[in-house]
């Protein structure tokens, strides 16, 4: 077994601020803002289908029926969009050899670092700090979730003991299946991520790998690009159309080497650990190297924190 520090926060500039809270947090924070918005909003609304007329996208169909019409249509549904599919654009799949288990167990003692890692012969398991407990990825080789399942889920339990004894108290709190999810993960991207009408971001753009976590940063920059282009233009009366394809040209490149990044980890790091026979008897080179030199570790430290290109808020307030 072997674990080893990777990212360092602590190094960046005074200057970034830079915090970390569960996605839940995030909504309480979105509701507040909501109650300031000119145009009604629809909650637990499920958008299953696009509205097209005359080769231009018009709105969105409603799972309850009826649809909701509008000059531009922002499609930000996830990494299984069901707009991006219905927009028929063109999707470049890296691939990825793992998928994750999510779960969490209660933090019964304070923690080392904000992030742990694991790493052992085919075993890789990743553990959050999330104030009083642990979100926890448990990685393993793409495709074998239903064989892992049918050893039990005291078999699962001990699994994680075993690779984290320092986590042991807190794994009991994982009661049954039921409180494990299945995070199929995948690499890839939109070659075009708009047409008349449409712009797809975020996951729906581009699905992200949950190595570093940053699948959520993204996703705000990207909207935050796409407010600062088309706010502006859109409320003094300008065809949307001509503009979307610039958010792509602003957000493409960090997409793209933020992926890079993610596909040469998993390659070099993960995947190595997953194959049958693999054994461990120290570290990947990658994690060995950002260990040892503490300066290196401001380097994923940045990406994970701001990115390849953060954005700021420019656009006029509505």
């Amino acid at each position: 077994l072997c674990s080893a520090r990777a990212v360092g926060f602590h190094m960046m500039s005074s200057r970034s601020g830079l915090a970390t809270a569960p996605e839940s947090h995030r909504n309480p924070i979105v509701h507040r803002y909501t109650t300031v918005l000119t145009q009604p909003l629809r909650r637990d609304c499920e958008a299953t289908g696009l509205v097209e007329e005359d080769g231009r996208v018009r709105g969105v169909q409603l799972a309850e029926g009826g649809t909701v019409r509008a000059q531009l249509t922002i499609a930000a549904d996830g990494r299984q969009s069901v707009l991006g599919r219905d927009s028929a654009l063109p999707l470049i799949d890296l691939g990825a050899p793992m998928d994750v288990f999510w779960f969490r167990i209660p933090k019964l003692a304070e923690p080392k670092a904000d992030t742990l890692g694991v790493f052992a012969a085919r075993r890789v398991i990743v553990f959050i700090d999330r104030g009083d407990y642990y979100q926890c990825a448990f990685v393993f080789t793409k495709g074998t979730a239903d064989s892992i399942r049918e050893m039990g889920i005291e078999t699962f339990r001990e699994r994680v003991r075993s690779a984290a004894p320092d986590m042991a108290a807190g794994v009991d709190a994982i009661r049954s299946w039921d409180d494990v999810k299945l995070l199929t993960v995948a690499i890839d991207r939109l070659q075009r991520w708009s047409r008349p009408g449409l712009l797809v971001i975020g996951d729906a753009a581009h699905a992200m790998s949950p190595m570093g976590g940053v699948g959520i940063n993204l996703a705000v920059q990207d909207a935050v690009a796409a407010a600062n282009i088309l706010a502006g233009p859109m409320a003094a009366g300008v065809d949307p159309d001509p503009l979307l394809g610039k958010v792509q040209e602003r957000r493409m490149p960090p997409t793209r080497r933020t992926q890079g990044m993610q596909v040469f980890m998993q390659n070099s790091v993960v995947a190595p650990l997953l194959k049958p026979g693999a054994t461990l008897d120290k570290a990947p080179l990658a994690a060995r190297a950002l260990d040892a030199i503490p300066l290196l570790r401001r380097i994923p430290g940045r990406i994970v924190g701001l990115g390849f290109r953060p954005e700021h808020i420019r656009s006029p307030e509505a």
